[in-house]
């Protein structure tokens, strides 16, 4: 498959296994983790929707691909290369999948966040750094992939290219095709067609800096319209939404962060600056190993933060225990000898009294020796004497020690040695807590043999089945099950008051669901939101787990705290497939939300257009009113959702209905949210182009405040009254001039 000239080798589907898995999914195609049939290494095969791509898009993949498979570092994805029957391209497999879906579902310790900044800088600094530099142009969140290890590496580079004779109006919208809106410079809402540069990068990077930090959605909540506006005129997320309380070094970052995204792109700094001031930090900042014994913030973790492996401090972010770490110089000559593995003479050398002596954060030599992994080193030091339980600062014994590492040979000595397993850290964490969230299958047997507690709960009330149903630890949820009563099936964290067939139903683990059903649980507890699993599985996606619980008895119609059924939720997340199923097993269409949003108000809001057709198929009303009147037509004209627009005007939609505060029909609104396209789809099926609201105002009013002359003209052609008056007196004309819309004024006046 390599070529022989040394270009970037070429695949086709024939030379993966069969078994491909889906691990992702967006609208420009999907994700699946493969194995070349002459190997047995894990890949991750990108195949691009041709459909939604342009036409040559499969030969500017390839050229690109030819490019960025040359690039080899550390904290960049590789790529080994394109196929040749599919628009798809052969990367590394990274298995935590996307930052971008980590720092919405999990809580990041401030040490990890930093460590993550860095490394996105390192691998930015590195493209940037080639001759020519190799520009991303497509740099967010979702394009910075993260391994097994919770480390990040860059991804999709190259992909998204400038074209000669492209003008910056064309680059943004494809742009904000791929949803890049909140991390594209102002400098690309002009009308200049300056091509980006680095500084284009920097200030995508400035926002990832803030999403990191803050773990919110940069202009959450706002219409793309807002974004480009509030962008053009220097708004920024809130730097007050960065959680409190801070670590130190916090504020000499958001320094950085907003350098990184100014408003002129000359006054950004270039990746090497970036890189030199994060690495001034680090004499700052100690980037901890999850398992030390002294948080940098001295902030507490919960349960919640545990999935994928190390996004609390419960769970090693490497599989070397830092506990070796260069932090002791040789000094300490016992720790030096184990840090390279010396074990004959660490042995020689350490005396009886030596296993008494007390280390940072209240850390023993024992704890140091059962992270060196040597069960020669372990018993030496056991026999002189050392304290099979001895305890550090935050409670971490040995044992617990030896859990993280996963060495399960030395948790079988210890225990031998008579190490407590109901001893738990200052989260009241248990060695079992722990073997079940790694999915320690022999670890979690060797303590449940020793009497491990299997209800145990930590300081938020999560049992260990939490946390195996959470992570997709299906054997060790089997192992707990055994040992537990029925009544533990619903036992609840204390945070969300979830069950762990919530847990499992929420993050996508089927067997485990079913495993869980099999053996009792009730398909329709509720959560502190009232929530069952059902609306989680809906609200996620999870089509089978959705389908199963609907088969084994969820209530398909029951509603939580604000009044959600599961379908309001897949339709909010245009889960189209698990909205037929829902109605076809008589799920209501109609049912309102508190707020009075049926499911197709949800749909039509988002853009969602092939669940809104689904849900009219099936019998949705699509001139039910909702908050203060407003219709889907409404909703969807003022998101500017122009497809969503077609489909309900296809499906009768009234376009006369008014909303209750101003009286505006959808053509109002639309006319509001400058969106020409909506506004000739609405003419099209014979709007009224002349209605008034409670001031009288017409849609020609608010086109010429707007100053869209192109809006303007498309209401002029289609009869619309350039003499009306609104309530104040105000004629069309009137309003552009005051609103000093001059081209509007020339073209009302003429």
């Amino acid at each position: 498959m390599d070529h022989p000239d040394g270009s970037s080798p070429t695949f086709t589907k024939d030379s993966f296994d069969r078994d491909w898995i889906k691990v992702g999914e967006s609208r420009f195609g999907q994700v699946y983790q493969v194995r070349l049939k002459d190997g047995q290494q894990r890949r991750a095969l990108k195949v691009f929707d041709s459909t939604a791509c342009a036409d040559d898009f499969h030969r500017t993949l390839a050229e690109a691909v030819s490019v960025i498979s040359k690039v080899k570092c550390k904290y960049i994805v590789s790529v080994y290369g394109a196929c040749d029957d599919a628009p798809a391209v052969l990367m590394e497999y990274m298995s935590n999948g996307s930052l971008n879906n980590l720092l919405t579902s999990h809580t990041l310790m401030w040490p990890k966040k930093f460590q993550m900044i860095h490394e996105a800088s390192m691998g930015m600094h590195f493209l940037h750094g080639l001759q020519p530099p190799l520009l991303h142009l497509n740099l967010k969140t979702s394009n910075v992939l993260v391994d097994g290890h919770l480390h990040v590496k860059i991804s999709d580079f190259g992909i998204v290219q400038w074209e000669e004779g492209m003008t910056n109006r064309l680059f943004m919208e494809l742009l904000t095709a791929r949803g890049n809106v909140s991390f594209i410079p102002p400098e690309t809402f002009s009308q200049s067609s300056e091509r980006p540069g680095t500084a284009f990068d920097v200030y995508s990077f400035g926002i990832i800096m803030w999403e990191i930090l803050a773990q919110q959605k940069p202009h959450a909540g706002c219409c793309m319209t807002s974004v480009i506006l509030s962008v053009s005129h220097g708004k920024r997320p809130r730097v007050e939404m960065i959680p409190e309380p801070r670590p130190r070094w916090c504020d000499h970052m958001v320094g950085i962060m907003t350098r990184c995204w100014d408003r002129e792109r000359r006054k950004r700094p270039e990746f090497t600056d970036v890189v030199r001031d994060l690495e001034g930090l680090c004499n700052g900042v100690e980037v901890i190993h999850p398992n030390q014994t002294d948080s940098m913030d001295g902030s507490q973790h919960t349960a919640d933060d545990t999935h994928l492996g190390s996004c609390s401090d419960k769970i090693p972010a490497s599989g070397t225990c830092d506990l070796l770490s260069d932090r002791y110089d040789d000094r300490d000559i016992f720790l030096s000898f184990l840090s390279r593995k010396d074990f004959g003479r660490f042995r020689k050398t350490v005396k009886r009294d030596d296993v008494l002596t007390e280390f940072s954060g209240g850390q023993s030599l024992l704890h140091f020796t059962v992270a060196s992994g040597d069960e020669k080193s372990i018993e030496h030091v056991l026999s002189l004497g050392a304290d099979v339980n001895s305890a550090t600062a935050r409670g971490y014994t040995p044992l617990i020690v030896a859990v993280l590492e996963r060495l399960p040979e030395i948790v079988s000595l210890l225990l031998e040695y008579g190490a407590d397993v109901s001893i738990g850290d200052e989260d009241q964490w248990t060695p079992l807590h722990f073997a079940a969230q790694s999915g320690d299958n022999r670890t979690v047997r060797l303590l449940l043999d020793k009497g491990a507690t299997v209800d145990a709960c930590e300081k938020g009330g999560w049992m260990p089945l939490h946390l195996a149903c959470q992570n997709g630890h299906e054997t060790v949820a089997r192992l707990l099950l055994s040992r537990l009563s029925d009544q533990a099936l619903e036992a609840r964290e204390q945070g969300q008051l979830r069950t762990p067939l919530h847990l499992a139903s929420s993050f996508g683990h089927l067997d485990i669901v079913k495993l869980l059903l099999s053996q009792g649980a009730d398909p329709n507890a509720v959560d502190q939101t009232l929530s069952t699993a059902l609306h989680h599985s809906a609200d996620e996606g999870h089509n089978r787990i959705m389908r199963h619980l609907v088969k084994t008895g969820a209530d398909v119609k029951s509603v939580n705290s604000k009044g959600f059924s599961a379908l309001h939720l897949a339709a909010l997340r245009g889960h189209t497939g698990i909205c037929r199923h829902l109605l076809s097993n008589k799920a209501c269409p109609e049912s309102k939300t508190l707020q009075g949003w049926t499911p197709l108000h949800l749909a039509a809001v988002k853009g969602h257009a092939a669940t809104v057709a689904e849900l009219v198929s099936q019998g949705a009303c699509v001139n039910s009113g909702g908050d203060n009147g407003w219709t889907s037509l409404h909703l969807a004209c003022h998101q500017s959702h122009t497809e969503v627009v077609a489909k309900l005007l296809q499906a009768k939609a009234d376009l006369e209905l008014t909303e209750d505060d101003e009286g505006w029909t959808p053509l109002h609104v639309a006319c509001t949210s400058l969106s020409l396209p909506s506004v000739l789809h609405l003419i099209a099926h014979d709007a009224d182009v002349n209605v008034g609201s409670k001031d009288k105002v017409t849609p020609l009013h608010i086109a010429a405040l707007s100053g869209s002359t192109s809006m303007v003209e498309a209401l002029l052609q289609n009869g619309a009254d350039r003499d009306r008056t609104d309530s104040a007196g105000s004629t069309p004309l009137d309003v552009a001039r005051r609103a000093e819309k001059w081209d509007v004024v020339e073209l009302l006046a003429g």
